[in-house]
């Protein structure tokens, strides 16, 4: 019995100075992880907010030409034909290259999320 009973007390010390050392290694990894994970959304969410105004009609396009449309009404020109039709918005659509470069932006802001989400449930564990 003496034998097991140092066995244990033995075993039971080097299993607590080597999950020690691995518990204090990744406990810092985590906290870099979630550091860089933040700033990266940060600087991620400031180019989505910016770019966001790319994907919508500019709205004084269609101001001016129903402006103008209103200027040739008054003039009395109702017959003749206007030179500038309004521009609907429904005929504008933001380029292809505009849509896959905002759909990159949200998947890497989705992964950086996911990777702080990560780093927090590891630390919490």
């Amino acid at each position: 019995k003496d034998v097991r009973s140092r066995f244990w007390t033995t075993h039971r010390r080097v299993a607590e100075e080597s999950e020690g050392e691995f518990l204090e290694r990744h406990n810092s990894d985590m906290d870099i992880v979630l550091f860089f994970s933040g700033l990266f959304s940060a600087v991620n969410t400031s180019f989505i907010i910016s770019m966001g105004t790319n994907l919508v009609a500019d709205p004084s396009d269609t101001t001016n030409a129903l402006l103008t449309q209103l200027v040739q009404i008054g003039l009395g020109n109702l017959s003749a034909p206007v030179t500038t039709p309004a521009a609907p918005a429904s005929a504008w659509s933001p380029s292809s290259t505009e849509i896959w470069t905002q759909a990159v932006a949200y998947a890497s802001l989705s992964v950086s999320l996911l990777a702080a989400f990560g780093a927090v449930m590891g630390k919490q564990w």
